[in-house]
């Protein structure tokens, strides 16, 4: 009996569809405030997260780094990024997202803003102050704690410190949402907040995303609350309780596509032990780069369980530990004196 021979490039279709090839995807590593590419921690987490996944990583600096990251508007530090993604021939065919703290906002605006930019495939978020704080960042004691209150009395939104101040951009008190929502420039756009401003196009962008990751830090101290990290947060008008993500307005009227991502089973609530940004290598290892990985294995992540609030899982051996670089460096201590017009030895007046 004769058999009809059957075609090369038919069998390679054949292997192809039951044996995908796995092609690996490169990333972008967005770092926090008060850090930059070139520091020691950054050039590890990157180097480290390239060599456990196998793909090529990128630390995507704005400016000079650490001075940007304090006075550089979000939304102008967000077109560097959108326009420096743009030129990378690597990033052409899509890449994935890592983000850290403050960074995860300047990533999440290159996903809802910019235009005509390479496809991002999988967002993994560190500590990101996503549904806004509460606190000014790294406040502390002393003099300059004091400042800081101060000027979240009356300050924080005024067009000058929404221009010259970058935290400003995400800080929402919930006992002045009216004024948030009027005053500041970045995150009420970002989270598509304003009634009479939403744009279906972030939604769109946004919740095409393969998987986002949202990674909270259980003993975080820097994000208030530290629920944020999941889009957790205050009740307007009231400081408690802590809103989980799926009760806030953000979510049940699906503002920005996370209901439409966590009902897809494209989001992955993670808790992890630890300060903001103090990452284990074993919680790097199951938690952030699976999801660097070639896209065989995003597919095989995409079919398993997506884990839900309240789960946690711990380990001790730091990988990375972010929150050394989160100290008021000078500059920012003479912007709040400048601003204030007040100085070590001069008295100030809080009411």
């Amino acid at each position: 009996m004769a058999f009809r021979s059957v075609p090369i490039s038919f069998i390679t279709v054949l292997l192809l569809f039951f044996f995908p090839v796995s092609r690996s995807i490169p990333f972008i590593v967005l770092h926090g405030i008060g850090d930059q590419c070139s520091n020691q921690g950054v050039k590890q987490f990157t180097e480290n997260l390239s060599s456990f996944s196998g793909s090529k990583g990128y630390c995507i600096e704005v400016g000079d780094g650490t001075w940007d990251s304090w006075f550089k508007p979000l939304e102008e530090q967000t077109e560097i990024v959108c326009d420096k993604v743009k030129k990378m021939k690597e990033l052409s065919e899509g890449y994935n997202i890592v983000g850290l703290s403050q960074g995860n906002l300047i990533g999440r605006g290159v996903v809802e803003f910019c235009e005509v930019g390479p496809p991002v495939k999988n967002f993994v978020s560190l500590g990101g102050p996503h549904a806004g704080t509460a606190s000014v960042p790294l406040c502390g004691s002393g003099i300059f704690c004091i400042i800081a209150n101060n000027l979240i009395k009356g300050e924080i939104y005024s067009d000058y410190v929404q221009d010259h101040l970058a935290p400003s951009g995400y800080l929402k008190f919930p006992n002045d949402i009216p004024k948030y929502l009027e005053k500041c420039k970045f995150l009420p756009k970002l989270n598509n907040e304003l009634p009479d401003k939403r744009n279906s196009t972030y939604k769109e962008r946004f919740s095409s995303l393969q998987n986002l990751v949202l990674i909270m830090f259980k003993d975080d101290k820097v994000l208030i609350p530290k629920e944020t990290a999941w889009f957790g947060y205050y009740p307007d008008g009231a400081f408690s309780p802590v809103l989980p993500p799926q009760q806030t307005k953000l979510y049940t009227e699906d503002w920005i596509g996370l209901k439409t991502l966590d009902d897809a089973g494209r989001v992955h609530f993670i808790s992890v032990a630890g300060g903001h940004l103090k990452i284990s290598k074993a919680d790097m290892k199951k938690h952030v780069i699976p999801y660097l990985k070639d896209q065989a294995s995003v597919r095989v992540i995409e079919s398993t369980k997506t884990k839900r609030p309240n789960e946690e899982e711990g380990s001790t051996e730091l990988v990375f530990d972010g929150s050394s670089s989160y100290v008021w460096p000078s500059s920012v201590k003479s912007f709040f004196v400048e601003l204030l017009e007040v100085s070590e030895d001069k008295p100030i007046n809080l009411h």
